[in-house]
């Protein structure tokens, strides 16, 4: 039969219980798992309204040329 020491079984609970402590940070804290995937959700929420306007701005400048040359030039 093994004998542990209390010294043994109390450093081991406090290694378990700061473990727990830093996965617990590391899951749910302010630099967390989640954040991480909520910030990587906003990139490509905001990367697809970046194409969007892109494409938008495109076809306002597209007419507002086509406008601008049908205004009588000043000479």
């Amino acid at each position: 039969m093994i004998h542990l020491s209390l010294k043994t079984i109390l450093f081991t609970l406090i290694g378990i219980l700061l473990f727990g402590v830093y996965m617990g940070i590391l899951l749910y804290g302010e630099n967390s798992l989640s954040v991480l995937t909520q910030l990587k959700e906003k990139k490509a929420t905001l990367l697809k309204e970046e194409q969007a306007l892109k494409q938008q701005n495109q076809k306002l400048q597209k007419r507002f040329f086509v406008l601008k040359q049908l205004e009588p030039k000043e000479e």
